[in-house]
């Protein structure tokens, strides 16, 4: 009771305190003259997925490694199957040209890569700092691209709403600080609370990793979808998600593998990355198999939670059949 407890208070201080840090990091950075774009593509960016990043850095370092991995990969699925899911039975999603040129493809090189370091059935500190460099170069060159192109729809999109709340810097400050050690409290109650509950019903982290956690720290990658998609800015909405499995599958796993190397089961590739890489492949089907721009419909939507729904029951069954 204790341990389900602290989940959801964990997860509840989390979803709160990173919403907290995204505000009172982009309002420092623009009192600090940073450009909109640089605060839409990174402090947001980083934002939405700090609280995977620092409960997955935390599991690590408490030699919980299946957690931080199981909260990662799990994450992507949930972020692809359930909220792209969702918010496209909201509103349809445009897919727009440029996204199947560049980001997605991306994304499924980064899958393929992520898929080729398990093979071995380890992730190293040498391979964790492989996917941190290639995090550094994606982005670099994202930025450089953004730079040299002549519009920044989320960058000008947030620069007006900070123009409108006129957040003096001790405040902005204040919110960035108290949002980064609540974000850190709220994922030290939220692992020992997962860690817990593995331990009580005999599952592995990994499992738990996969669902309970990775389910709760995407609350905050739903949360601005759909409120992207109700606007009408149906890029944001699909950008925000592939900037954070791009984020997760990166760094997220660089950062927990640097800091303890772990040693991967074989169903973590044929079954959580193999759906991890089947759900991108299916948005890139999604996008192309019409002319552009395509479009993620509802009835496309319904399916891609029908995979969410299937994958989690063939997760929980499998893993209730071994312990029983």
């Amino acid at each position: 009771m204790i341990a389900g407890l602290a989940i959801v208070f964990g997860l509840a201080l989390l979803v709160w305190s990173a919403d907290r840090f995204v505000e009172g990091s982009a309002a420092t950075a623009r009192h600090f003259g940073v450009p909109p774009l640089l605060i839409g593509m990174i402090i947001i960016g980083f934002g939405t997925s700090a609280p995977e990043m620092v409960v997955s850095a935390l599991a690590a370092s408490q030699g919980n490694p299946g957690l931080a991995l199981g909260n990662a990969f799990g994450s992507n699925i949930t972020n692809i199957a359930l909220i792209l899911g969702l918010t496209a039975l909201l509103s349809p999603i445009a897919v727009h040209s440029q996204v199947l040129r560049k980001e997605l493809p991306v994304l499924l090189a980064v899958t393929a890569l992520a898929a080729w370091q398990l093979v071995d059935g380890h992730l190293s500190r040498a391979e964790a700092l492989v996917l941190l460099g290639v995090f550094a170069a994606l982005m670099g060159w994202t930025v450089w691209q953004g730079l040299r192109g002549r519009a920044d729809t989320l960058g000008t999109e947030i620069d007006q709403q900070l123009s409108s709340t006129h957040m003096p810097i001790k405040h902005a400050v204040s919110w960035l600080l108290v949002g980064l050690l609540l974000l850190i409290a709220g994922s030290r109650i939220l692992v020992w609370g997962a860690v817990e509950i593995a331990t009580g019903l005999g599952v592995s982290d990994l499992v738990i990793g996969l669902t309970v956690v990775a389910i709760g720290t995407s609350l905050p990658e739903l949360a601005s979808s759909i409120a992207a998609t109700r606007k009408g800015e149906h890029d944001i909405a699909l950008g925000n998600i592939l900037g954070s499995n791009l984020f997760n599958t990166l760094a997220v796993v660089g950062i927990a593998g640097v800091i303890h190397p772990m040693s991967v089961g074989p169903e973590v590739l044929s079954r959580d990355v193999l759906t991890m890489a089947a759900l991108t492949l299916l948005l890139c089907l999604f996008g192309y198999r019409r002319r552009a721009p395509g479009r993620i419909n509802r009835w496309e939507g319904g399916f891609l939670i029908a995979c969410f729904l299937g994958y989690t029951s063939y997760l929980l069954l499998t893993t209730l059949s071994a312990g029983g």
